[in-house]
């Protein structure tokens, strides 16, 4: 299930509240969503997905097209961010998890 709430409303922006999982049975509610309350008009649209706790590759490929068309998301969980970034074809920055040795 997934829930869209308008958080904040101007005449020149609006914020948007996405809370639940995003999969393919709901990408289209949120794509409709998002041009209802801005797109279509043009207005800034900003996405807080705090309360976003999983995704798919459908989930992804909407917020991967969403952010290409100017959509600021804010508050993606990190492993939301990390699927993002590899969708979008950016690099990927390595973790250092203390295994390595420095020879000596």
């Amino acid at each position: 299930m997934l829930r869209v709430t308008v958080v904040e409303s101007s005449d020149s922006s609006v914020r948007l509240r996405v809370e639940g999982r995003l999969t393919e049975s709901c990408v289209d509610e949120l794509r409709e969503s998002c041009e209802l309350h801005a797109l279509a008009e043009g207005m800034r649209l900003t996405l807080d997905l705090a309360d976003v706790s999983f995704s798919d590759a459908d989930g992804i490929e909407l917020l991967k097209n969403l952010r290409r068309r100017g959509v600021t998301i804010l508050n993606l969980v990190p492993y939301l961010a990390l699927q993002l970034r590899v969708a979008e074809g950016k690099a990927v920055p390595l973790q250092n998890n203390g295994d390595t040795h420095e020879g000596g």
